[in-house]
């Protein structure tokens, strides 16, 4: 199979959906994320051949994402500038826990391409989709049959799951928490794969014919935000492009899970102080916050 190293020609990867800006209020510190931009910055930092596409606001902090993707290689001509906010998220770090005091999903909530980028979407290898993603543009991926997956997160049914290739979710932390209950859900929904994260109890895979469980990969965290987009961006190339097993690419996404831990942001990053301007437009949600 085809790897970046490989000479071959390189399969075409491509992301949709969500990117915001992550506003560490602890350290006063700013990262670019959001599940569908880290797996696209993971992949082109890993020297595979990606894109990504969704919406910005026509604000600064369309600006400074627009920036921080170019930085690893994404084309900023890939993403629309839309009339609105910039999705935005307000953080307080409790010992590399995120608690979230503020989401907001601006321009960039329920993207559907327009069709000329849809084209693009629809000729890759793989598309992976980020959370919160579009229910018709889940719908018409299965309908054109292209490869793809899906980040559902905590939102188990969200979204219409038949047909769909490959679905990421994340599941119990508890040990005494079941998880097969959550993959036969998952699967009887329409999922034809599955995998669930589960923090330090590891992750699961089910294609049906059984189930694989991988340990996680232990480090000293420093902040957990994107560790399950580099585990998706991981074990999508590994198992789909680098000839892996499951099991193989669930051990090698779980070790770049616990890699990611060991920064802030969801990809390697310079965090960028928070901007005068982003404390004044949220001033009343982070008073509230700080008294609360």
């Amino acid at each position: 199979m085809p790897s970046p190293g490989s000479g071959m020609t390189q399969p075409k990867l491509v992301a949709v959906g969500d990117n915001c800006l992550d506003a560490y209020l602890t350290n006063g510190l700013l990262t670019v994320g959001g599940n569908a931009l880290n797996v696209a910055a993971q992949w082109r930092r890993n020297g595979w051949n990606a894109r990504y596409f969704g919406a910005v606001g026509e604000d600064p902090e369309g600006d400074v994402v627009l920036a921080e993707l170019a930085g690893v290689g994404l084309s900023p001509s890939d993403v629309e500038r839309r009339p609105g906010d910039t999705a935005v998220t307000l953080l307080r770090d409790e010992s590399g826990d995120r608690k979230f005091l503020h989401e907001s999903f601006g321009v960039g909530e329920d993207y559907m391409p327009p069709p000329e980028r849809y084209a693009v979407i629809a000729t890759a290898d793989w598309v992976h989709v980020g959370t919160n993603a579009n229910r018709d543009l889940v719908r018409r991926l299965v309908a054109d049959h292209v490869p793809f997956s899906i980040d559902v997160s905590t939102a188990h049914l969200a979204q219409p799951l038949e047909g769909v290739p490959l679905l990421f979710a994340s599941g119990p932390v508890n040990v005494d928490a079941p998880v097969e209950p959550l993959l036969s859900e998952l699967r009887a929904a329409g999922a034809r794969q599955v995998v669930v994260t589960c923090g330090r109890r590891g992750s699961y895979f089910d294609d049906g014919k059984g189930v694989l469980h991988a340990p996680a990969t232990l480090v000293d965290v420093v902040d957990t935000c994107g560790a399950g987009d580099s585990f998706i961006a991981t074990f999508l190339t590994a198992f789909h492009f680098e000839g892996l097993r499951a099991a193989e690419a669930l051990h090698m996404a779980s070790v770049a899970a616990a890699q990611t831990c060991t920064h802030l942001g969801g990809f390697p990053q310079k965090p960028r102080p928070i901007p005068e301007w982003l404390p004044a437009k949220y001033a009343s949600i982070i008073t509230d916050a700080q008294g609360a």
